[in-house]
């Protein structure tokens, strides 16, 4: 579960995180980083595809910097997992509502 969120720094299960993330249901990959920055591309998310979530989250940062690349929103919906993009804030929100009912993996943008 997400704790808490402010810009730059986000608490999971008792540990503060000050790089970006991917937070799966039972462990988070920490520091992580995408190939052109603020373009989120399928590269990128490859860890987070493998476990094949039902729902993959991106948060896109404080003020929505991070951009989705169409090859992942193409591959997201050819297997069926549904995209969520919101600012980081409403992400982390997202995933822990439906953490209890379904099966997501957040891809979290902690600064811009």
């Amino acid at each position: 579960m997400i704790e808490s969120y402010s810009f730059g720094t986000v608490v999971i299960a008792g540990a503060t995180y000050t790089s970006d993330v991917i937070v799966f249901p039972d462990h988070v990959l920490p520091n992580w980083w995408r190939r052109e920055g603020h373009l989120l591309q399928l590269d990128d998310l490859a860890e987070a595809l493998a476990v094949r979530p039902e729902v993959l989250i991106v948060g896109t940062g404080a003020h929505q910097r991070v951009q989705i690349a169409p090859a992942v929103i193409a591959h997201t919906r050819d297997a069926g997992i549904q995209l969520l993009a919101f600012d980081t804030r409403t992400a982390c929100r997202t995933f822990n509502e439906l953490l209890a009912q379904r099966h997501p993996v957040a891809a979290l943008h902690l600064t811009c």
